[in-house]
């Protein structure tokens, strides 16, 4: 119990400080005002705001996670996990790729997501974790999610933005985005980067499943779900380079195939630890 309290303090604060910035991008992006509509950069404050509030994030997550010396995980240490790692990336790429716009979606969903280990506790030691199989699969898997998260959230915006334009309805919000296709590129190319670790993540859960799992593949629903995702993505690739897919053909099928991957492990892992209380 005592360990619990302990950990407490870091999903809150994390939570409550990406909550007040979620905040701050949507009424200085989002909220309409009777100003002009003009871009608004990230300035160099709210990047160091961005930076401390993972640094907070991701000190509480190590502890979480290695905090016994062993490794210990859960599906509500693996969305924090996603979620910390898709914001991390939404920082690093603001520096040399435009997207303003994005935090007032991302910034919510990553408050709700920190604050999960404080509402489900329950965690289980990994088995093979220090396996330089487990290693790969595990950071490949972790980065793949987050990379997908950040695609779909991108995804939905565009959604919104193609929907506010056909109908001639320009907001505040619309004023701080890029063109159109210039969206719609950088999507494929985070697109592109997850299918490549989602393909490493897979593949070496096929070839060392006895060095990662100790027991041979099973072909489980984690399973189908996980190649089901990587045959939409697969599919959507072929189909911008080959057909030029773009538009609601390919926004919503990369938000099917997001919701694939979320059920190939964190559903299940929802279903084992907090409805049938597996450990």
């Amino acid at each position: 119990m005592s360990d619990i309290l302990l950990q407490l303090p870091y999903p809150i604060v994390a939570a409550l400080l990406y909550a007040v910035l979620g905040y701050h991008f949507w009424n200085t992006r989002w909220r309409e005002t009777d100003k002009p509509l003009i871009a608004l950069p990230m300035q160099p404050w709210e990047r160091g705001a961005i930076l401390a509030v993972l640094l907070v994030h991701g000190t509480g997550l190590y502890v979480e996670v290695f905090g016994t010396g062993g490794m210990r995980f859960s599906f509500s240490l693996a969305l924090s996990l996603m979620l910390w790692l898709a914001v991390l990336i939404h920082w690093l790429e603001s520096f040399h790729a435009r997207m303003d716009g994005l935090q007032p979606m991302v910034l919510p969903l990553a408050a709700v997501c920190a604050f999960l280990p404080a509402v489900f506790p329950e965690v289980r030691e990994l088995a093979h974790a220090q396996a330089l199989g487990f290693k790969l699969h595990f950071l490949a898997a972790m980065l793949a999610y987050s990379l997908f998260t950040l695609s779909a959230l991108h995804a939905l915006f565009i959604g919104f933005a193609e929907r506010k334009l056909h109908r001639r309805s320009t907001t505040r919000g619309l004023g701080s985005l890029p063109p159109i296709l210039t969206m719609e590129a950088m999507l494929f190319h985070m697109i592109g980067v997850g299918f490549v670790l989602l393909t490493v993540a897979l593949g070496s859960g096929v070839f060392f499943s006895e060095e990662i799992f100790g027991r041979a593949l099973a072909f489980d629903h984690k399973t189908l779900f996980g190649f089901a995702s990587w045959g939409i993505f697969a599919a959507l690739l072929v189909g911008r380079t080959f057909y030029g897919w773009r538009g609601r053909l390919a926004l919503r099928w990369t938000v099917i195939g997001f919701v694939m991957l979320l059920l190939a492990y964190v559903g299940s892992r929802f279903v084992a630890d907090v409805i049938l209380g597996q450990s």
